[in-house]
């Protein structure tokens, strides 16, 4: 689970409500301390902003992007808080001893390890190198599966985009409403302040919704899509790299090198490698 996440949306929601009901306490102009007004809260609860702009964002969404989007909606708050873990590390580990076995014992030996291997992407590409298939289109597919993924999960991020940009937008629609409508009946000033709170309230939940919403969101999912997409292109030159019959040691290194910096070690090996180094070395 990513407590970040949770955390953070915990917070934010958290400072929202301390700032709406915290606020200085004066006498004649004076601020003599500072004190919890509750009920300041309902002056930021108006169900007609609420339909203006939550409405009308997924409105424009549903005009924009097909049903599928909203279906994934679920599935995307899943990945945000309950991740699958990549660790590239362990990727590449499994791809050296697959290297290893398929250069004592041949490519064909490699096909009753596989049905032990979890990652699918990994078991169908190495089936592809023991049923001998043409390098170059094992090149070709392994490409076309990583540009698929990577188009795939940029169409995901664009549907959150795309909402943190309408709902400001709509706040501000909501907001001209409630002006539009002040400025029509200006007979009662008394009526002035809480008519212009109540065309503010628009914005405030049009600004909420994206960067408290959508934004977090579409970040968050960038964040597991490098970490799919780095596993996966490791697997994808480590295949390859298999199929050329390249030395394991060197596949190692040259996976190692795709890792970033922090999860490499020294002279580009991983942090595994070099803990193996100092056991053997002592």
């Amino acid at each position: 689970m990513d407590i970040m996440s949770i955390i953070g949306w915990l917070l934010g929601f958290a400072l929202m409500w301390f700032g709406m009901v915290f606020q200085k306490e004066t006498v004649d102009g004076v601020v003599v301390g500072y004190k919890f007004f509750f009920d300041n809260v309902g002056s930021f609860f108006d169900p007609t902003s609420i339909a203006i702009v939550i409405g009308g964002c997924f409105a424009a969404l549903m005009i924009s992007f097909p049903a599928k989007c909203f279906v994934k909606i679920p599935k995307h708050l899943k990945i945000v808080i309950m991740p699958t873990k990549y660790d590239p590390r362990k990727y590449i580990a499994e791809l050296v001893e697959f290297a290893k076995e398929a250069r004592v014992s041949g490519l064909l030996a490699l096909e009753d390890k596989l049905h032990n291997t979890k990652d699918e992407f990994m078991r169908t590409s190495l089936m592809l190198v023991v049923d001998s298939v043409d390098p170059e289109k094992v090149k070709q597919l392994l490409e076309t599966e990583l540009d698929y993924l990577d188009d795939r999960h940029a169409q995901d991020r664009a549907f959150y985009d795309k909402g943190s940009s309408y709902a400001p937008a709509f706040g501000m629609i909501g907001t001209l409403i409630g002006l539009i409508l002040l400025l029509k009946d200006l007979s009662d000033p008394s009526k002035l302040g809480p008519a212009m709170a109540v065309a503010l309230v628009t914005t405030f939940y049009g600004t909420v919704l994206s960067n408290l919403i959508f934004t977090p969101i579409s970040n968050k999912l960038k964040v597991r899509h490098e970490e799919e997409y780095l596993c996966k292109l490791i697997i994808a030159e480590g295949v390859q790299a298999i199929q050329a019959g390249e030395n394991p040691r060197f596949i190692e290194e040259k996976l190692t090198q795709l890792l970033p910096r922090g999860k490499a070690g020294k002279n580009g090996k991983s942090a595994d490698s070099e803990s193996e180094s100092a056991a053997a070395e002592k």
